[in-house]
């Protein structure tokens, strides 16, 4: 009755080290860090690049930082030490790279403005959007003698 007791307490003896090693090992993946960073040749994320010998040799090494326990953070400071800050997919927000995020949004809503601009002034109307007016009694004399041609 003792050994099986006595074994199963070894088990657990065993496996809670290396339980309490996996917790403590930031969770990432090759794909979350492909996500995130460039194939320096292709100019494309690496998550979408093809099988180019440097793309592959960009994977290897994340794959082995990955295996080292890594967190996503210390791993693309890695990828930039070794190639560079043109590896980054997404700039850091600071400084000049602010504008890679400001211009397309002010592009956007400048294009916005003038769409609605361009669609105000195509309908007609003022600044309430109300047309002109009624038609005077020329026009809607002129308005049935074409009804009445066309027989409607």
């Amino acid at each position: 009755m003792r050994r099986p007791a006595v074994a199963v307490a070894c088990l657990l003896a065993l496996a809670l080290p290396t339980t309490a090693t996996a917790t403590q090992c930031p969770k990432t993946s090759l794909a979350a860090v492909e996500a995130e960073v460039m194939c320096l040749v292709c100019g494309t994320p690496l998550a979408l690049a093809s099988e180019a010998p440097q793309a592959n040799r960009e994977r290897a090494l994340i794959q082995r930082q990955v295996d080292r326990c890594r967190s996503k953070e210390q791993i693309k400071e890695a990828l930039v030490a070794e190639y560079g800050e043109s590896v980054l997919a997404l700039p850091e927000p600071e400084g000049f790279n602010v504008s890679a995020y400001a211009v397309p949004i002010l592009a956007i809503l400048l294009a916005l403005g003038g769409l609605a601009f361009g669609v105000r002034r195509w309908r007609g109307g003022g600044p309430t959007g109300a047309a002109a007016g009624p038609p005077d009694s020329a026009g809607s004399k002129r308005l049935d003698a074409d009804l009445e041609r066309y027989d409607l």
